[in-house]
Parts: C-alpha cells; sequence; structure tokens
C-alpha cells in the first residue's frame, strides 16, 4: 500500500518512496509546449511547490521518476535543461533578511549548477550572470521557477513600508528575467496573491496568467475523479456526500477541486472531518482588516464582484475581497456575462470547513472567546425548537460579553453592520442556511435563516425609533416563505450607548 504524501512537496521522493501521486503531468506538459511565460495563483496548501518540483524533474531528464505516467512516453527525454529554483519559503522581517535570503538562494543555485557569480552581493547582477553561465556552460537554454514569488510582501502586509519595499526588491528581480529572455527556454511563477502587473511584475509583463484558464482548472488540487481513483481504497468507508460537502468547492472557472491537505489528512487522521487546511495558518491580517473596516459580513454570503477585483490589487490600496479570495476563503459560486461587457463573479465560502473555520476566527477575534461554546450552543438549540425568547436571551448575554476595548477609539457600536456581523459569524458558524440581504419585491431582508422547518426573517437597526419588527410586516417580506415552514419575524432593535439589544419583538405566523 502507498503512503500518503502529507507535507512532501518534493517529486522525486513521492516518487523514489512510493507515495501516492495524482498524476498532473498532461497539463505539465500542455504548458510547456503552448506557452513560454506562465504565472499562477492557488492558495497556501494547494500543491503548488508539488507542480514546480514536477516541472524541474522534467525539464532535468530525469524520465526513471515518470515511469507509468502520463509524460513519460510524450516527453523527448534526450534534451536536458538547467533549472534556477527561486524559493521565498522563509520568514524575513526586514529589508536586510529579504536580501540575504535572496543571496542565499543565488549562491544554492550557483553551487547546484556549478557556477561562480564574481559579484554575489548584487542580487540583480548576480542571477543574470547565473542565467547567462548556465546557458552558456551547459548549451541549452535555463528553465526558471519561483514558488512562492510573493511571500516576502504578504508576511509583512502588517507593516506596510516593509511590504512596499519588498516590493522594489522583487521587482527589480523580475525585471532581470524579462532582461535574460534570449537565454530562456521556460519560466514559471506561483504564488497566493496576483499583485497587479504595474506593482510587482511592471518588469515582467509577458507572463500568461493562467489562475482563472479553465484550461488549467485542475493544475493544482483533488478533482472528484482523484478521489475516486487514486485514494478509492482508503475512502471506502467514508460518507463522500458529507467529504464533498465539507472540502470540495474550490472552483478556478473548470472543474471543482479539494484542497489536496485536506484530503491526505481526512484520510490520515481515520475518515474523521475537521478543519485541517484552515488550522495550518489563521488569517490574523484579514481579522483586522475586517475589524478596523467595520465589514459587513453577511455581504460574504453571496459577495458579487466584477473582474477587476480578481485579477489582482496592490498593497497601497488593498481590496479585502481580493484577499479573501485569492487566500482561498471565498471561491467563484457562479459567473454572469454583462449585457454592456465584461463579467460579473459571485462570490461564497468554497466548502463547509472553511465557512465553520473562518467565522469561528472571527467570533473569537470579535467577541469574548470564553463564551463562544455556550453562545453557539445556545444559538443552535433557540433556533432548532423555534424558543424565540431563549434566542433574545442568548443574543444579549453574546453582546453582553463582548470586550469594552473593542468599542474604544472606534464607533462601532455605532453602526448596524457591526452588530449584524457578530450575530452572522456566529450563524454561520453553526453551519446553517443563511441568505443575507435576501431580496424580495418590497425590499431587502436582513438575514434570512433556515435551520429544520423553521424560517426566520431578522431585520436589524440601531438606535431611533424606527421598529424593524413593522417594517418586516409593512413589507410583507414573509410572503415569499408562504407554505415553507414555520415563519418567525424578528425585530432587533441595538442601542450604541448600551452597546446591546435594545427592544427584541418577533411574531410567529
Amino acid at each position: 500500500m502507498r503512503k500518503l504524501p502529507i507535507g512532501i512537496q518534493t517529486f522525486s521522493e513521492i516518487r523514489e518512496e512510493e507515495y501516492r501521486y495524482v498524476d498532473k503531468t498532461k497539463i505539465a506538459f500542455e504548458l510547456i509546449n503552448n506557452g513560454k511565460y506562465y504565472f499562477l495563483s492557488r492558495p497556501r496548501r494547494f500543491g503548488k511547490s508539488l507542480f514546480l518540483s514536477t516541472l524541474q524533474a522534467v525539464f532535468e531528464g530525469r524520465k526513471e521518476l515518470f515511469h507509468g505516467l502520463y509524460i513519460y512516453d510524450t516527453w523527448d527525454w534526450q534534451a536536458t535543461y538547467p533549472v534556477v529554483k527561486i524559493s521565498f519559503a522563509g520568514v524575513a522581517r526586514n529589508v536586510a533578511a529579504m536580501q540575504q535570503d535572496i543571496r542565499n538562494i543565488l549562491k544554492d543555485n550557483q553551487e547546484r549548477l556549478n557556477i561562480d557569480c564574481l559579484h554575489e552581493e548584487d542580487t540583480g547582477g548576480c542571477l543574470r550572470e547565473l542565467i547567462r553561465k548556465s546557458f552558456e556552460k551547459y548549451q541549452q537554454k535555463v528553465v526558471i521557477l519561483v514558488d512562492e514569488y510573493d511571500k516576502l510582501i504578504l508576511d509583512n502586509l502588517d507593516q506596510l513600508e516593509v511590504a512596499q519595499e519588498a516590493r522594489e526588491i522583487l521587482k527589480d528581480l523580475y525585471t532581470i528575467i524579462k532582461d535574460c529572455d534570449e537565454y530562456i527556454k521556460f519560466a514559471f511563477f506561483t504564488g497566493v496573491s496576483k499583485f497587479a502587473k504595474v506593482s510587482v511584475f511592471s518588469g515582467l509583463n509577458n507572463l500568461s496568467d493562467i489562475s482563472l484558464d479553465s484550461r488549467y482548472a485542475t493544475v493544482c488540487g483533488y478533482t472528484q475523479d482523484d478521489l475516486v481513483t487514486v485514494f478509492a481504497d482508503l475512502l471506502r468507508d467514508a460518507d463522500m456526500e458529507r467529504v464533498r460537502d465539507w472540502y470540495n468547492g474550490y472552483n478556478f472557472l473548470g472543474e471543482k477541486v479539494y484542497n489536496p491537505f485536506d484530503i491526505l489528512l481526512f484520510i490520515d487522521k481515520g475518515l474523521i472531518f475537521n478543519n485541517y487546511w484552515f488550522e495550518t495558518g489563521t488569517p490574523t491580517f484579514l481579522l483586522k482588516l475586517i475589524h478596523q473596516n467595520n465589514y459587513f459580513l453577511p455581504r460574504l454570503s453571496d459577495l458579487r464582484v466584477d473582474s477587476s477585483l480578481l485579477d489582482g490589487f496592490d498593497i497601497d490600496h488593498i481590496r479585502l475581497e481580493s484577499i479573501l479570495f485569492q487566500a482561498g476563503y471565498l471561491t467563484i459560486k457562479e459567473v454572469h456575462e454583462l449585457e454592456f461587457g465584461g463579467f460579473e463573479y459571485t462570490l461564497h465560502y468554497p466548502n463547509r470547513e472553511v465557512a465553520l473555520s473562518f467565522n469561528d476566527a472571527l467570533i473569537r477575534f470579535l467577541t469574548d472567546a470564553t463564551t463562544y461554546t455556550p453562545t453557539k450552543t445556545g444559538l443552535f438549540s433557540a433556533l432548532k425548537s423555534g424558543d424565540i425568547e431563549a434566542l433574545k436571551d442568548v443574543l444579549i448575554a453574546l453582546f453582553a460579553s463582548i470586550p469594552y476595548n473593542n468599542y474604544v477609539k472606534n464607533t462601532v457600536a455605532e453602526y448596524e453592520g457591526y452588530y449584524a456581523s457578530v450575530i452572522y459569524a456566529y450563524l454561520a458558524s453553526l453551519g446553517i442556511r443563511i441568505i443575507a440581504e435576501d431580496v424580495t419585491n418590497a425590499g431587502r431582508i436582513d438575514l434570512t435563516l433556515f435551520l429544520s422547518d423553521n424560517i426566520y426573517i431578522v431585520e436589524f437597526k440601531v438606535d431611533g425609533n424606527a421598529d424593524p419588527l413593522e417594517q418586516i410586516k409593512e413589507r410583507k417580506y414573509a410572503q415569499k416563505y408562504a407554505g415553507q415552514g414555520t415563519v418567525y419575524l424578528v425585530g432587533i432593535l441595538f442601542s450604541s450607548t448600551k452597546k446591546n439589544i435594545e427592544t427584541f419583538s418577533w411574531e410567529r405566523v
């Protein structure tokens, strides 16, 4: 029985040690034959590094590693190419550390290729020299593979000046690659984020971005077919519909895929459902950004964006939605072609793991984590049984538990969105069906909730004399769900002074 390649990113090790491997060499072959410069954006732990390692083994002519794979009989193994591999795996929090990292990376390549740079301190000059001398030494054009091209920037988004300096360092480095085009056979860049080409890649504007190219949608990740073939024997006792609900759903405008890390850990841990991928890195920077900007969290349930938001961003103009999509917390649900040209995309959580885990993290960040489990238990029990008075008591206790310093030096208490966002995060972490800003012919319902046969229509207000329950009734929101279950109308008025619920009124219809 072949072993599971958990955490292994080196193709040769997987093949030599007989780990299970999902064959991506057909895509590799097509990419090599169809172009020269590529860029791929995928979330962390998605198999980007392994794919680069596969490309490296192909170009180095290591035929023995590919027996039984697609490319074995299609590639010309007589031709081999020198490979320059650049991987920013470490953490560098200042310019000096960044420059030293690059020097170390170039030094490793010099030793592997048996090339000497005359001026190692000049990183750009050394890279140029490394490419040219490799071409001359091996009499073949050079392959450039860059893994985690953006990590020096992403690691420093919490200190903007350092991130900007990292951008300039990388821009200068990548410009060298374009200048050496005559010596280059193939170049492939991977990363989590898609920074605007005028930013990091202003000097390398000939990259073909395949991040949302349907032909290469499964270049990283496991497909449903991979699960029922490569891992069939190990998933024999798994509830595959539940596996799909928990872990599938990442959409890059082609066949939906699973994050490999989730599937490997799910199998390894005895088919126990857990948030394996999410636990590898809590998005602290994103949580801070959401809080600082009073972001209205219910929007995340079905977020509509145009293509410019998916095409990339610059660190000087950070868009939260762009980061959430590129980091894997949101994915594409639907694509709408606009009558006047272009496309609009609807984004949502890719699967149950992300929806539950991301909102759990938000709860712990925005509220008092000590009340986390009792609040979730109380909310679920009240909603399932239709006990609205119990629901009222749970919500009052929830807002009473939020630390006072969450409100200091900001005005979140005055925003309806803050209260709605806290409640939404709790409800989303329960895994129940939620529609935010639910459209009717008379307006938009703030939140519509579905649990068992109960349907809850919820409207929020902050301060003022308006009665949110009366708004629900006047606009006849309940008509949309007539005959579909037991419908409860819930109006909640918050007080920015009390920082809690002022009035809570409800009716059953």
